[in-house]
C-alpha cells in the first residue's frame, strides 16, 4: 500500500473536508477505524501554541482545537489521578471516585476505561497502552487490554515514544494509548511560564511526530481510517504546580484529527470525558446509556441554543476578579428565548442582574472557591442566575428572575420528556423553580430545588394536555444574597 507523508495526510484531511461530510463518512466507511490517543501530562494549550511544536501545529491545521475545563475540590483536586481517570472512563470524578493520585476508593469496576469497554464489546481488537507515569497502566487500564506498558523511569517519555512507535510500526493495534510525562515534570520544576516549560513542550512536539508518523508510514495505513486524539490531565501554575483551583491549572484541551473533525476548526463544547466516548464510538461500539459516560463523542456534537451567543458576548463591567480582557457574559437571550426581570430588584453587580448568559472561564474567575468549578457537566455557554454575585454591590429587592424558554412541540394526551443539565446551590430563602405551560396557557410547576443539586442532567416526564399543540418552559429562581442557579442544555422530545 502507498505510504503518506504529512504534507500528503494534511492535504488529504483538507480535501476530504471540501468534499463534505457525507463524502468524508463514505470514503471512512471503507477503511479500519483505528484510534489513537496521546496524552501530554501537565500541557498547557496556551503555551503549545507559544511553542516550537510544528507537529502539534500540524494536528491542529488538519483538525479539531477545542480547550476545555476542568474541576476543582470539593469534587476533586487537578491532579493526575482524577485527570487522567476522567479522561480515560469518559466519566467525571463524582463517578469514577478518583480524589487524588492514590486512586483510594476507585470505581473502575462500574466505569472502566475505554480500551477495557472495546475489549469487551469487540474481543478481537488489539489494544495497547503504554505510559511513562505507571499508575495509568498499572491501575486506570485493567488487566483485559492486550498489553499495558509501564515505562521503566530510566527510559521515561523517550522510552515511552519508542515503545509506541515500534508497536505502531511492527504490530497490528486497533486502539492505542501513550502517556508522555515530562512536560509535567518541567512544569513542577520550572513552572508553566519557564522556557524549559516551552523546551519540554517541543520535546514532546518531536516525540508526537514520531508516534503519528508510524501511524503514517504502516503499509496498511491507506485502508486505514484514524482517530487521533491529543489531550492533557490539568495544566500548571505560571510559578509551577497544580492541585488547586486557578483557571490555568483547571486547563485542559483536546486535538483531533479524524473523518468528520474539520480542518483548523475550534469547538468550546468539548469536554475531558468526551475522548473516551469518542474513541469507542470511532470503533464502531455503541455508547449503552446504562454505562453512564458522561463524554459524548465529537463526532457528534449536539447543537444548544445558548452555545449561539458566544459570539455575542462581552468583557466585565463591575466583576474585578475577572481578567479584563476575558469575554464571557450577556444578558441578552438566543432568538426564541426571554427574560423576565419583571420581579427583579435593582442594582447590585452588573453582570449577573438577573438571568446572564456566560462562560466556565468568566463565571468561576469571579468568585473562585464558592463550588463554581463543579459545574461539569454545563458546555460552553450555559445560563445563570446568581444572587451571590449580584449582591455584592448596593442593591435593592430582591432577585426575582425568569428565563423563558421557546415554545416547542408537542403531542396532545401524550407523554413528553423535558431535559436539562442543571447545577444548584442552596442557601435560605432562595428558591428554583420549573414550571411548563402549554399553548400560553398558566405555568404549572414541575420541579423546586430547595437543597443543593449536584451538576447533572435532568429528565422530566411530562403529561401532555389533550390538544396541547406547544409546551413553553420557565426557570424562575428567587433569593437574595444566597448563591446560584445554572441551566443548560435544555429541550423538549419524546420519552
Amino acid at each position: 500500500m502507498p505510504r503518506l507523508s504529512r504534507r500528503s495526510f494534511l492535504v488529504s484531511a483538507a480535501v476530504a473536508a471540501s468534499a463534505g461530510p457525507l463524502a468524508t463518512v463514505a470514503q471512512a466507511a471503507t477503511r479500519t477505524p483505528k484510534v489513537l490517543v496521546i496524552g501530554l501530562d501537565g500541557a498547557l494549550l496556551s503555551r503549545i501554541e507559544e511553542a516550537d511544536a510544528p507537529h502539534l501545529r500540524a494536528l491542529m491545521t488538519a483538525g479539531l482545537t477545542a480547550p476545555s475545563s476542568i474541576y476543582a475540590n470539593p469534587l476533586a483536586p487537578t491532579l493526575s489521578g482524577p485527570g487522567w481517570s476522567t479522561v480515560i472512563t469518559g466519566v467525571w470524578p463524582d463517578k469514577h471516585n478518583v480524589k487524588d493520585n492514590a486512586f483510594t476508593g476507585a470505581r473502575f469496576t462500574q466505569y472502566p476505561d475505554f480500551l477495557t469497554r472495546a475489549e469487551t464489546a469487540k474481543p478481537a481488537l488489539s489494544t495497547y497502552a503504554v505510559a511513562s507515569w505507571a499508575p495509568i497502566t498499572d491501575t486506570v487500564f485493567s488487566a483485559r487490554v492486550d498489553t499495558r506498558v509501564s515505562t521503566p523511569s530510566a527510559e521515561y517519555d523517550n522510552g515511552t515514544a519508542s515503545r509506541a512507535v515500534a508497536r505502531l510500526r511492527d504490530g497490528n493495534p486497533d486502539a492505542v494509548f501513550v502517556h508522555l510525562d515530562n512536560i509535567d515534570h518541567a512544569g513542577h520544576t520550572y513552572g508553566a511560564a519557564s522556557q524549559q516549560y516551552l523546551d519540554a513542550i517541543h520535546g514532546a512536539d518531536a516525540q508526537v511526530g514520531q508516534i503519528v508518523a508510524a501511524v503514517e508510514a504502516r503499509p496498511t495505513y491507506a485502508a486505514e481510517d484514524w482517530l487521533i486524539m491529543v489531550t492533557a490531565d490539568h495544566g500548571h501554575t505560571d510559578a509551577g504546580g497544580h492541585g488547586g483551583s486557578t483557571l490555568q491549572e483547571r486547563q485542559t484541551f483536546l486535538i483531533a484529527t479524524g473523518p468528520t473533525l474539520a480542518p483548523g476548526s475550534v469547538r468550546y463544547d468539548v469536554k475531558m470525558p468526551d475522548v473516551a466516548a469518542s474513541a469507542l464510538v470511532h470503533l464502531g461500539i455503541s455508547l449503552d446509556p446504562a454505562w453512564g459516560l458522561d463524554g459524548r463523542p465529537v463526532q457528534q456534537p449536539g447543537p444548544d441554543d445558548f452555545d449561539a451567543l458566544r459570539g455575542t458576548l462581552a468583557t466585565r463591567v463591575d466583576e474585578t476578579g475577572v481578567p479584563a480582557a476575558t469575554v464571557g457574559f450577556t444578558h441578552t437571550p438566543p432568538p426564541g428565548w426571554s427574560v423576565d426581570n419583571s420581579a427583579m430588584g435593582g442594582g447590585g453587580v452588573t453582570e449577573w442582574r438577573g438571568w446572564s448568559f456566560t462562560t466556565d472561564e468568566f463565571w468561576t474567575q469571579a468568585q473562585r472557591d464558592q463550588n463554581r468549578e463543579c459545574n461539569i457537566r454545563a458546555r460552553n455557554v450555559f445560563a445563570v442566575a446568581d444572587g451571590d454575585e449580584w449582591a455584592d454591590k448596593a442593591f435593592t429587592g430582591t432577585f426575582d428572575s425568569t428565563l423563558v424558554s421557546p415554545a416547542y412541540p408537542v403531542t396532545g394526551g401524550g407523554t413528553a420528556v423535558l431535559t436539562y443539565t442543571t447545577y444548584y446551590r442552596h442557601e435560605a430563602p432562595q428558591k428554583g423553580e420549573v414550571l411548563v405551560s402549554y399553548d400560553g396557557g398558566t405555568p404549572s410547576s414541575v420541579r423546586t430545588y430547595t437543597t443543593d443539586v449536584s451538576s447533572r442532567t435532568e429528565s422530566i416526564a411530562l403529561q401532555v394536555p389533550p390538544g396541547a399543540t406547544s409546551a413553553r418552559v420557565r426557570f424562575r429562581y428567587t433569593g437574595g444574597n444566597n448563591w446560584y442557579w445554572v441551566i443548560d442544555g435544555v429541550g423538549i422530545g419524546r420519552p
